[in-house]
Parts: C-alpha cells; structure tokens; sequence
C-alpha cells in the first residue's frame, strides 16, 4: 500500500506542475492601464497643488483621465470570469481527474497489480537451496568480470555451471582454468567431460583429444579411460570399448562408487562379461556394509547373472547359481520361473538336463 500511495502522489505532483501555469488568473492588459491612468490622476493633482498647471487646465485633464479609467475598468475581468479563463479551468480539472482514473482503469486491465514482479516471483519460486546456489555463482561472475585471470575461480564455478545446466559455460570456464592455471589430468578430463556433455553425451573430437592429454599424464585416469570407452562404443567398436571397460574393473579400488556404473556399460557391449559372482573389491566392500546393503548388492549381483544366462543359457553352472540364490533370497517364483529357463537353455544337452533336474528337485521347485 505505501507504495501505491508513493504512486499516487508522484502522479498529482507531475500533473499540478503542468496543470498550474493553466489554472492561474493572468490579468488582462487593461489591468495594467488601470494604475496608469490612476497615477495619472495623482501626477495631474501634484502639478495643480505645486502651481505647474492652472485648475482648469487641471480639471480638463483630470476629467479627460478619469473618461479613460472609466474605460479601462469596465474592460478588466478575471480571467476565471471570462469564456476562456472558464474553459482553462475546466481543462485543468478533468485533466486532473481522467489522467490518474484513467491510467489506473487501463493498468488494471492489462497489468497484474496483484502480482510480484518477475524477479522476485523467480526467486520465491526456486527453491532455497536453488537461490542460495545462484547468488554464490552470482557473486563468483561479479569476481569474474573484475579478475578474469582468476585461473581458480573458474575451477570453481566449472562444476557449479554442470550441475545447473550451464553447459556452455561450463566449457568456457573449464578453458579458461586449463589456459591460466596449466594441464593436469584433472582439468584435460574436466574440460573433455564438459564438453561431452555440451554435445548431449556424444564424445567429440574435440573432447576425445582431451582425454587422450588426460591419459598422457597420467595412464590411469579413471575418467578419461572411462569416456574413452565410450568414445569407441559410439564409433561401433564395442570390442575396444568392452576391452578397456574390463580393465577399468579389473583395477578397480575396493568399494569404488563407480563400480556398478561401469559393469552396466560392460553388459551393454559385451553381455558375457558381467561378472557371475562377487569379485575381490565386492567381497572387501561388503565387508563393511550394513544388512540392508548387503542384501541390495547380492541382489545386483544376482540380476547380472540372470542376464548373462539370457544371453549364455549353456553355463548349467550358472543356472545352477542362480536358483540357488533366489531361493536364499526368498523368492522361490522367480526360482520357479528361472527353472523353466534352464530347462529351454539346455534342451540340446541331456547331462546338463539331468543337473538342472536333481537341483530342482533338491530345492523343491518341481510342479
């Protein structure tokens, strides 16, 4: 509301300043003989009272100005008496009145007066976490502009830029990092990562090149391996690609948060590489597990056996494997179900048959 009133008072001040100069009563030009002829009569008293002139002399004249002030002062009027002072006036009010109701009528049917203005809408709009994310890269731009050569503050804002979708400026500032603070394996990898990204997940020449920088320093640089990989997967080498994803787990630290994403891109080349059961790292890492954990990981391991099987149904080792772990997870269905896969699988081979059926019904999965 104090800011309509501010509104409002602003608008009648502008209007009184133009609208004044209309509204005032000028006096008419006989307003000013009017004192002109009067000082007259007080000139011509002055003159017969010091001798200048005789009485008659005087009075003549004084008569003749007197007809004159007569004259005059019939002819002054206020302007606000006249046609013209009346119409001034009238334009003065209306004016007054229809600009302000005017205006006002128009704004509320075109405008929102309800509504916040747009930048604040946006920032009620986001989340807190979102405004709180944009004002620090606000900040660090504003820094930015001031110290361009600031090689850290671009690695800084690089990934912030990622993660809001920033994409093309994620690419400047990873160049700009690379250009004033030097090469590394993280800022090769860095740049050709954003600039995958840039290419909606395509590995460009470009970021192939940085990538290879990557693995110039340093041949083990999980990130650049990894795209690497992909790189060749996009080309139709799905040989190569499953090659370097297997050494990536083979080398692979006990409990890497990138494990699972890694197997994932190895069964979509190469089906028959998904590990049959826990490896090394898995054992060591579910050694510090929760239950829940556990449970969740073994569950993985047996959905990558089932789809090995799918593709590789002659493993009566893995069949084998896998009723069994579906029956220690409580899922007897899905044993049930996997039996009859197995039974399909190993039509062809009757030892392999003969397997499959003493283990169904030693588990208890016949009918």
């Amino acid at each position: 509301m104090t800011l309509w009133f501010v509104l409002a008072l602003m608008t009648v001040a502008a209007i009184f300043a133009v609208l004044w100069p209309l509204s005032r009563q000028a006096p008419a030009r006989a307003g000013s003989d009017v004192e002109v002829y009067r000082d007259q009569l007080d000139e011509i008293e002055r003159d017969r009272a010091a001798g200048r002139i005789a009485p008659g002399e005087a009075e003549a004249a004084r008569i003749e100005v007197s007809r004159r002030l007569i004259a005059a002062a019939d002819a002054v009027e206020p302007i606000a008496a006249t046609g013209a002072g009346r119409r001034r006036r009238a334009v003065a009010i209306a004016a007054l009145l229809a600009l302000p109701v005017g205006a006002g009528a128009l704004y509320l049917k075109l405008g929102s007066p309800m509504l916040p203005d747009q930048r604040q809408m946006t920032r009620q709009e986001a989340p807190p976490e979102q405004r709180s994310i944009e004002e620090l890269v606000a900040r660090v731009e504003t820094h930015l502009e001031q110290n361009p050569n600031d090689g850290r503050g671009w690695e800084v804002v690089a990934p912030v830029y990622l993660r809001l979708g920033r994409l093309d400026d994620a690419v400047r500032a990873r160049r700009n990092a690379l250009r004033l603070l030097g090469p590394s394996v993280e800022r090769e990898a860095d740049l050709g990562e954003a600039l995958t990204f840039t290419a909606n997940g395509m590995v460009t020449a470009e970021a192939k090149d940085a990538f290879d920088r990557a693995l110039r320093i340093d041949p083990k640089a999980f990130k650049a391996r990894y795209f690497l990989g992909l790189a060749a997967e996009q080309d139709g080498r799905r040989s190569d690609a499953a090659k370097i994803w297997r050494a990536l787990l083979d080398g692979a630290p006990a409990g890497a948060p990138w494990l699972n994403f890694v197997r994932e891109s190895l069964a979509r080349v190469d089906p028959s590489a998904v590990p049959l059961g826990p490896g090394a790292a898995d054992v060591a890492a579910a050694n510090e597990m929760s239950p829940e954990q556990r449970n969740e990981l073994v569950r993985g391991m047996v959905e990558r056996l089932a789809l090995r099987l799918k593709e590789q149904g002659s493993d009566v080792d893995g069949w084998s494997r896998l009723l069994r772990a579906y029956m220690v997870l409580g899922e007897p269905d899905k044993a049930r179900a996997a039996a009859g896969d197995a039974r399909r699988a190993l039509a062809g081979e009757p030892d392999k048959v003969r397997m499959i059926e003493e283990l169904i019904k030693g588990l208890g999965l016949e009918g």
